[in-house]
């Protein structure tokens, strides 16, 4: 699957408000990640290459072009001392000429590295960009993801709640209500009224044993009938 394709499935998987048991949305974009972390991967290691292949090439083409003005210098060098008679002509030609086919060999080496190193580079810049892309896709979806974790504990918690309010009968726990304030009023009722007859049965044992004391009256100490009888008191 291209790099591409993958960001549409990705995107697709965010995009949709249902969720499907087959297709989570929050483990879809994860393995979205995974992948773009692994062709981030691939990317650099080929981005370090071709960078390293650009460096390389870039300076042997520097290299070519000093040898060809090393060669060039010899051969300046050989015609000075041929003019100044130290070599002689025929070999001084000779010897200026293999320099200079050397300088020429050289230099053509040089320019064909330099425009190798130029499509390295190019092609570096290239990938630079890729990995560039790739980077701000996967911090975009990481920061995607973490707004959808948010939005699915929430959606979670909030659907649980709205199921159990849904369950609950208004006009049922209203009936329930209504059956215990009755027959909390019956039990009141009947404390009352089994009070009531408590006070009424009490009453009338009182009356009866008023009724039997009624004209009776405490008999009097001895010592007191004494001191009456003594003081001449009826």
């Amino acid at each position: 699957m291209s790099i591409f394709k993958r960001f549409f499935k990705v995107t697709q998987a965010e995009a949709h408000a249902v969720l499907d048991k087959f297709e989570d949305p929050i483990k879809m974009t994860e393995q979205g990640i995974r992948d773009l972390k692994d062709d981030l991967q691939a990317a650099m290691t080929s981005l370090a290459e071709v960078k390293g292949m650009g460096l390389r090439t870039r300076r042997e083409a520097e290299n070519r072009k000093k040898l060809a003005a090393d060669y060039e210098r010899k051969a300046m060098t050989i015609l000075q001392k041929m003019q100044a008679g130290e070599i002689d002509q025929a070999e001084a030609e000779r010897l200026a000429s293999e320099a200079l086919a050397k300088k020429e060999s050289a230099a053509a080496e040089a320019i064909r590295l330099s425009e190798e190193a130029t499509r390295h580079e190019n092609m570096g810049n290239q990938l630079q960009a890729n990995v560039n892309k790739i980077k701000s896709t996967i911090t975009t979806y990481e920061n995607d993801l973490l707004i959808l974790k948010a939005r699915s504990k929430t959606a979670t918690a909030t659907r649980k709640i709205n199921q159990q309010l849904a369950r609950v009968d208004a006009s049922g726990t209203i009936a329930m209500l209504e059956k215990m304030k009755a027959k909390v009023e019956e039990d009141e009722s009947l404390a009352q009224a089994y009070g009531e007859i408590a006070a009424v049965e009490t009453s009338v044992d009182d009356e009866i044993n008023a009724a039997l004391t009624k004209g009776s009256s405490a008999p009097a100490s001895k010592s007191l009938e004494e001191l009456k009888a003594k003081m001449g008191i009826a």
